[in-house]
């Protein structure tokens, strides 16, 4: 890479653009692990739940969506919270924050664990219905943690949060 384009005549450009690289990529794992959390949280108990109640692929793969969202949110909105604004408002920045990421890996997650021959039905007991939401898991991770990136880099998604922390 060439540094020979900078932008040499301003100095404040360096301070500003501080947050790329490394950082950026740093704050995005962060980002995405908070709501991966979040996200296998609600995932795991969803499917535990739906697989135990016996539902149909569809009704358990909708309830742990749903409860990855609830648990996605309800992480991001905690800390903000704390920081002293309302409720209302802490759940307009974790809907900002969170909406995209949550998407990409609960479209990622279950994707995968409904192209795994057998995983759905393979049930609590089994091995193969834990590596398969492990690694399905994993793989949304790597999936969500660019989009993240994007979106701190463009001053969105876990960014807004940073300025309650």
């Amino acid at each position: 890479m060439s540094h020979a384009h900078h932008h040499e005549h301003d100095p404040h450009h360096q301070a500003t653009s501080a947050l790329t690289g490394r950082t950026l990529t740093r704050n995005a794992v962060s980002a995405t692990l908070h709501c991966l959390t979040g996200c296998a949280i609600g995932e795991v108990l969803g499917l535990v739940i739906g697989t135990a109640l016996g539902w149909s692929n569809v009704a358990t793969v909708a309830l742990a969506v749903t409860l990855a969202f609830f648990f996605g949110y309800a992480l991001t909105i905690r800390p903000v919270l704390s920081s002293g604004v309302s409720f209302g408002q802490a759940l307009r920045i974790a809907f900002a924050a969170d909406t995209l990421s949550i998407t990409v890996m609960e479209i990622v997650d279950n994707a995968f664990i409904l192209a795994i021959p057998g995983a759905m039905e393979a049930g609590l007991a089994s091995a193969l219905f834990w590596a398969t939401l492990a690694a399905a898991l994993a793989i949304a991770f790597v999936f969500t943690v660019p989009v993240n990136r994007w979106l701190i880099g463009r001053g969105r998604g876990h960014a807004v949060v940073h300025q309650y922390h």
